[in-house]
């Protein structure tokens, strides 16, 4: 056994006690975090561990669970002259009939940026009025927040997309034999909420969860914690990254957060609505909602494209390989799902680094 990453030794104890401790059944655990299956993919973890493994990913990638209706709105905003300041990976990302790039080469002012507060400062330079997409989950929430407490320019507003990642990983748990056995926390996410928000599901699912980092040894000093906690049958919320996380968080960035946005029922583009699972402005920053502002009120959309695995891939019920378009019809040069879009995206992960590379 040969490890592609430093620390060979501590790697190897790892696996050991992986190894140690898996029980004999199939076990699915799950991340919901684009970088946790980059770091899986890049260095051949899967390769490293017990057959009755099975490592799938969540909705941990922000662009592909941002919905049709958010990117239509963002184009009939373009189309009213409006400048669309956007993150780079939702650019490709397919909308009802176009994607922001496509509207770019037909004129729009659609403008990559890679922070809202670079969507600021265009505003501060123009006249014409400027929307910020915004997409992201907890971890993008309190720099938005931010910007709007900072008083921004009178022609900035923001069409907001944030999302929440517990009410997402509570959401897989209630799908028909799906039998999530544990699930590694985004450690990116957890700097913001913390361990706690996690607490009601383990107390609800009975299923261990650890917040895991992002070097191969955290994903598989993750994987060990869960495997230990399956063994003694007492789950529990676990801190595997105890440098950048703590139980209750960033108070700061929940006090901003609280402070600008409001939890509402959110569209998650291949699973639906779920209660409570999004960020929309409060009432007191009202003014800065770009879909009230201008009067925008998209259709639903279309989030179920026709014989794309994605809703499976998200939902964790489905690995990229499955899916019959994968590296055909769908690539990242030509991406036919919001999973092909974006260098978090597990379809992009699988393409560019391939599903269960041997080391």
């Amino acid at each position: 056994m040969k490890f592609k990453f430093q620390d060979e030794k501590r790697g190897k104890r790892l696996v050991d006690a992986i190894q140690k401790n898996v029980p004999d059944r199939q076990l699915k655990i799950v991340h919901v975090c684009g970088t946790h299956e980059v770091t899986i993919t890049n260095n051949g973890l899967r390769s490293l561990l017990p057959e009755q493994l099975d490592i799938r990913e969540g909705p941990g990638c922000p662009v592909c669970v941002t919905p049709t209706r958010d990117l239509d709105g963002a184009i009939q905003l373009a189309r009213k002259n409006a400048i669309i300041a956007a993150f780079g990976d939702m650019m490709n990302v397919p909308g009802t009939e176009y994607s922001l790039n496509d509207l770019k080469s037909e004129g729009a002012d659609i403008r990559l940026v890679y922070s809202v507060s670079e969507a600021v400062e265009i505003a501060q330079k123009v006249s014409k009025e400027v929307v910020f997409l915004g997409v992201g989950f907890e971890t993008t929430a309190p720099m938005t927040a931010a910007v709007l407490v900072g008083n921004p320019p009178r022609n900035f507003s923001i069409l907001p997309s944030n999302k929440l990642i517990p009410p997402a990983m509570e959401s897989l748990m209630e799908l028909p034999k799906n039998n999530v056995d544990g699930f590694i926390a985004p450690g990116h996410v957890s700097t913001i909420i913390g361990c706690k928000p996690y607490e009601p599901i383990v107390d609800r699912y009975q299923i261990p969860i650890v917040v895991g980092g992002f070097e191969p040894l955290d994903i598989l000093y993750s994987l060990a914690l869960i495997v230990q906690q399956i063994s003694k049958d007492a789950p529990k919320v676990e801190n595997g990254y105890p440098r950048a996380v703590n139980y209750e968080g960033n108070q700061r960035s929940k006090d901003l957060i609280e402070e600008v946005f409001q939890v509402s029922n959110s569209i998650w583009r291949g699973i639906g609505e779920l209660p409570d699972s999004g960020l929309t402005l409060g009432p007191e920053y009202h003014e800065y909602n770009a879909y009230t502002r201008f009067d925008v009120d998209p259709e639903p959309g279309k989030d179920v494209i026709p014989n794309c695995l994605c809703p499976q891939v998200l939902t964790a019920r489905a690995t990229p390989d499955e899916c019959s378009l994968f590296g055909t019809k769908c690539t990242p040069t030509s991406p036919y799902g919001p999973c092909m879009v974006g260098e978090e995206a597990m379809c992009n992960i699988w393409f560019r680094y391939g599903g269960r590379p041997q080391l």
